[in-house]
């Protein structure tokens, strides 16, 4: 965590050394926050957030964007599930806390970039070393940190949506004892899955390091599995998922 990304970009050439500088920044701002939450003191003003429905489970398959198995392929130990088994983490304060800060620092700190302008190609998966980076990085700077951090790497899965703006985008979830939230590099506040306004389209399967599962693209089915009477203890303004 507190070393500098040695990680080369767009055709094996070497980081820059202005690059090599923004990297060590980038990674110390990044692991001083996860530490400074770690060992923060219990607040007793700390409200647990409202618990949110896991995700409908899919046994459709899909394939796994070609960006996510060239990144497996170059980072090996960043799509191994590991001994750790676990599926789904425990919320506590810390957890959130440490979900929260991640949430945040990683969309204060990497600049939004596409693919195309920053590495002069139509699509590239990495964890940036140079404080920019497209949904993707941020992504998976995002499950990358949670990981360092001692989450599950079940529990971290990458799912791939549509936004009101008809615009496809990534985003992570992450698998809680208390349903599946969402981190986005769009919004400043990790949602449940239910309160966003996307359709969403496939996500990581579990089960397997390489594998995706497709979801059901009729959004009202989504919709009213966020909200029927089960989710009442969810939120009385989970919004309905629909395309625009």
């Amino acid at each position: 965590m507190r070393q500098a990304a040695a990680e080369s970009f767009n055709r094996g050439r070497p980081l820059t050394e202005r690059a090599t500088r923004a990297a060590v920044q980038l990674a110390l701002a990044l692991a001083c926050s996860i530490t400074s939450v770690a060992a923060s003191q219990s607040d007793p003003a700390w409200q647990a957030p409202s618990p949110s429905l896991p995700m409908p489970v899919s046994s459709r398959h899909a394939p796994a964007p070609a960006g996510f198995v060239s990144f497996c392929l170059r980072n090996p130990d960043q799509c191994e599930s590991g001994p750790n088994a676990e599926s789904a983490v425990r919320l506590t304060e810390q957890t959130w806390r440490q979900i929260e800060q991640v949430n945040s620092e990683v969309n204060r700190t990497i600049r939004p970039e596409d693919d195309r302008s920053h590495y002069g190609r139509a699509e590239y998966w990495t964890i940036p070393s140079d404080g920019r980076g497209d949904c993707e990085d941020i992504a998976l700077t995002k499950r990358k940190l949670l990981l360092a951090a001692g989450f599950p790497a079940r529990t971290l899965l990458i799912a791939v949506v549509i936004t009101p703006r008809n615009i496809r985008h990534a985003v992570l979830t992450v698998v809680s004892d208390q349903g599946d939230y969402v981190l986005d590099n769009l919004d400043s506040h990790v949602k449940s899955w239910g309160e966003t306004r996307y359709v969403w389209l496939e996500r990581q399967d579990p089960a397997t390091d390489l594998g995706w599962l497709a979801f059901e693209t009729n959004a009202g089915t989504l919709a009213a599995a966020a909200t029927s009477p089960a989710a009442t203890a969810e939120s009385a303004t989970a919004r309905t998922l629909h395309r625009e």
